[in-house]
């Protein structure tokens, strides 16, 4: 079987809007079927243009001076791009997803001085510590 005889993966439910599943794999060689609830990579919530944008990122090996001379954008529009494939993967810019970590590190730090303190017996601590880590 070639890839030109299969269809790319719907990301949204025609009727709903709704999220999907793959439900059903299937080896055309071997015949076998495998079937479950399998969860859709984060790639495959990414548009054409937006996977045509990637596989420039990945040749380009993410540097985005050479993206601009190969897609003919700005550096603000290569930027964009980028936001918003982060944003159809559900993902979060490393620079950004560290700032709720260092408030955590800022919390159990504070809890332990308290308990060092004797603010708090060393139970609230404990579940105070068990909060935060969830």
């Amino acid at each position: 079987m070639d890839d030109r005889d299969l269809h790319d993966i719907p990301t949204k439910c025609p009727v709903t809007g709704g999220p999907l599943y793959v439900s059903e794999l299937t080896s055309p060689l071997a015949g076998v079927k495998i079937q479950g609830k399998f969860k859709l990579p984060p790639t495959a919530r990414l548009d054409k243009e937006q996977r045509e944008f990637l596989e420039v990122f990945l040749r380009a090996r993410g540097v985005i001076s050479t993206m601009e001379k190969e897609l003919n954008l700005s550096y603000p529009t290569v930027r964009a791009r980028l936001d918003s494939m982060l944003e159809a993967m559900g993902l979060v810019p490393y620079k950004e997803s560290a700032r709720p970590k260092a408030k955590n590190a800022d919390d159990r730090r504070q809890i332990l001085e308290d308990l060092e303190a004797g603010k708090i017996t060393p139970e609230e601590a404990k579940a105070r510590l068990r909060e935060k880590a969830s």
